[in-house]
């Protein structure tokens, strides 16, 4: 029988009602003729409530005590969506990240994978039982619980989907879709039918909520297609898989917004080899994602280098700056925190000129300027100020006809 990996988000689970509604789908599916294997996040905003409880005790709750905490709302969902199952006659079971060996590294509250041992999961479904495991938490080699971040429940099923040899891994949620644009911005962004999974991974970077980069990274490597729906509906929703050559016609595919940011420069440093290592080898130690990288040459001995970083990462980056600021004779640091990245992607930038132009275009006309330009082969992103992020994210959308389905836009030259 072949494999199928569910799972489903908090707002999916949100109450007794949902959380029936998921279990018939599961047994739905078995009865189908697949063995199914369900991944479930904590309900509603649990994980939420659980971090404000953790501030009230403690201001700077220690990260391996957040773990501890935080996995208990996934454990929650599964043993409730197991004894939902159970009640309506067919067999279940539940179990935690640990005991199906998901096995991370032990970068508490954002840990990475190593290694699932699906030897645990596969005897339950040979024995007819629908099995529920827990999302976003794992164990490290010295048997400390750890969560994978934000969005990890999404990793946890698209990495079992692998690890069990599953071509196929249903995401539910609250949304119908992965939408051109976002739809609580742009109000008439349209639902896509697929994307590749290069696409979302840069739409996921970027800030796009839908799905977690990580679960997109083990979807591609894997060969796993990854079907995001809704859990109110039987509606096809999008799927993520390989490039197809359909997909070049295709400008832009989607548009982000991205206000959590922190733009930092460097002014004035050595402008020689070894001093960008040296500076992003400090960061990467204490844990520092880095998002976009920019360096200018303002002469043959100095430079100035930028990038940005999530404003949660802002504090630790200012920290490391400061600290090795001597090392490359760094003259001023200067910090923005009112910026805002505009982005589109489309991996039809690959085979077709102008994309930058119109959304160049775009922004101008509205008097927008451009504080910083990044590019990779299927994105260019632009840095605005925070003020008017809004009107660009509105105005590069529209410039784009992300309001209209592939078939209605015009076509690229």
């Amino acid at each position: 029988m072949p494999i199928l990996v569910q799972k489903f988000g908090g707002t999916s689970v949100a109450n007794a009602e949902k959380i029936k509604r998921a279990a018939q789908r599961a047994i739905r599916a078995q009865q189908q003729g697949n063995q199914v294997v369900v991944v479930a996040s904590a309900r509603g905003q649990q994980t939420d409530e659980l971090i404000a409880d953790a501030k009230e005790v403690n201001p700077n709750p220690p990260k391996r005590e957040m773990d501890m905490l935080l996995s208990t709302g996934e454990q929650q969902t599964v043993s409730l969506l197991a004894m939902a199952v159970e009640g309506m006659g067919h067999k279940a079971v539940s179990f935690t990240g640990a005991q199906v060996r998901m096995m991370t590294d032990d970068s508490y509250t954002r840990a990475r994978i190593k290694s699932i041992d699906g030897s645990v999961i596969k005897k339950k479904l040979n024995e007819g039982y629908i099995v529920f495991v827990a999302g976003f938490q794992g164990m490290d080699d010295e048997g400390n619980i750890t969560t994978l971040g934000r969005g990890g429940s999404d990793t946890s099923a698209v990495a079992l989907a692998a690890a069990l040899g599953a071509s196929f891994c249903e995401i539910y949620t609250d949304v119908d879709g992965i939408y051109t644009a976002d739809p609580r911005i742009f109000k008439n962004a349209v639902k896509m039918k697929q994307i590749s999974y290069d696409e979302i991974l840069e739409l996921a970077s970027l800030g796009a909520g839908v799905m977690h980069s990580r679960s997109i990274e083990f979807g591609k490597k894997y060969n796993v297609t990854i079907h995001v729906r809704s859990s109110m509906n039987e509606n096809e929703g999008t799927y993520i898989t390989h490039e197809v050559p359909q997909m070049e016609g295709i400008l832009v595919s989607g548009a982000t917004v991205q206000k959590e940011l922190t733009k930092i420069t460097m002014n004035g440093v050595d402008n020689k080899p070894g001093i960008s290592a040296r500076i992003f080898e400090h960061l990467a130690a204490d844990k520092v994602i880095v998002n976009d990288i920019i360096q200018t040459e303002i002469s043959t001995e100095k430079a100035n280098v930028s990038f940005t970083v999530s404003k949660s990462d802002m504090l630790t980056a200012r920290e490391t700056i400061e600290k090795i600021r001597g090392q490359v004779h760094c003259d001023t640091v200067f910090v923005r925190e009112d910026i805002a990245e505009v982005s589109v992607v489309g991996v039809g930038m690959r085979s077709h000129y102008g994309v930058a132009n119109i959304m160049f275009k775009a922004l101008a006309d509205l008097k927008i300027n451009i504080e910083a330009i990044t590019t990779s082969e299927i994105r260019i992103s632009c840095l605005v100020d925070i003020k008017e992020a809004m009107k660009a994210y509105e105005a590069v959308c529209n410039a784009f006809e992300l309001d209209k389905t592939v078939e209605k836009r015009k076509q690229p030259k």
